[in-house]
């Protein structure tokens, strides 16, 4: 078993509907714990208590907070949406704190290597922000796929598909930063194979 110090972090990304939560879900099948969230811990840096959420409360007031304490999501989406100067300040909050619990967890793992799941790896600084990834891999579809699988997968109309793709950095962004490529357009179960013959290249 590797060391801390000598296991390896993969920094693992896609666009919407590519299927990089599938593939997050085999490699924790095949090595539980291995799986850095960067959702659960954007989750867990604002917890009631934290810095975070006194950061995030400091700079934009109390009406953020619900009637628990906790941060409203949804207040402070409408607050960032269209403000781009807000969406910054608050990416200066958080995106930091973020790093800092994965790199803690990752720390922590005793499995033979960490993936580190990022939707927005090319969006937010690609790898000179994330100093501890060791390598890159992609979950990578053809846009088309992409709108396909929303249209289908969550019923939204070709308008929004389009938004949420446009939203995001383009195909040829993230696969400048990849190492490794895994072409997503069979089924799960072709996905978890391939995730297996990758298993095997970085235990090695």
């Amino acid at each position: 078993m590797p060391t801390a110090a000598h296991r390896i972090a993969i920094g693992l990304t896609g666009g919407v509907a590519s299927g990089k939560s599938t593939a997050a879900r085999a490699f924790e099948a095949l090595h539980p714990g291995c799986v850095i969230d960067a959702d659960l811990a954007a989750r867990a840096v604002v917890e009631p208590g934290s810095e975070g959420l006194a950061a995030v409360v400091d700079a934009f007031g109390g009406e953020v907070l619900d009637a628990s304490g906790s941060l409203d999501r949804a207040a402070l989406r409408q607050r960032v949406f269209a403000d781009a100067d807000a969406r910054r300040r608050l990416e200066a909050i958080l995106h930091p704190r973020i790093r800092a619990w994965m790199r803690e967890h990752a720390e922590a793992a005793t499995t033979p290597y960490v993936v580190l799941d990022i939707p927005l790896l090319a969006e937010g600084g690609g790898r000179a922000s994330w100093s501890l990834l060791d390598r890159v891999l992609v979950i990578d579809v053809p846009v088309v796929v992409q709108r396909a699988r929303l249209l289908a997968r969550d019923g939204v109309d070709e308008a929004l598909a389009e938004r949420m793709i446009g939203a995001q950095a383009t195909r040829a962004e993230r696969l400048a930063l990849a190492d490794d490529v895994l072409v997503n357009l069979g089924s799960p179960d072709d996905l978890a194979a391939a995730v297996a013959r990758l298993d095997a290249r970085y235990r090695r």
